[in-house]
């Protein structure tokens, strides 16, 4: 088995590429599974998933799932106003 996942960065853009062995892969509580075309999302990096969720939460934020910790680290998805997927994620 290959890596979980891989960062491809050029001039200050990185690209990550999640394998089936991510937590990425896992389907969301509504039991939807990923699917290639459907989600693709903005991953923002932070120091600390739970403190930024119970943050956002507060101010009204839908997640579509809770923080999930994979091979990388931990991360959760949530709606941006226009449903759009954004990532939440933090390095172990």
């Amino acid at each position: 088995m290959g890596a979980a996942f891989a960062i491809v960065e050029r001039n200050g853009l990185a690209l990550w590429l999640s394998g089936p062995h991510t937590s990425a892969a896992q389907p969301m509580p509504d039991g939807r599974i990923p699917e290639p075309g459907g989600w693709n999302r903005l991953v923002i990096e932070v120091p600390d998933v739970s403190a930024e969720v119970e943050r956002l939460r507060s101010a009204g934020v839908v997640f579509r799932n809770e923080p999930l910790t994979g091979p990388g680290g931990t991360q959760v998805v949530l709606d941006d106003p226009s449903g759009n997927p954004v990532e939440l994620f933090s390095a172990r």
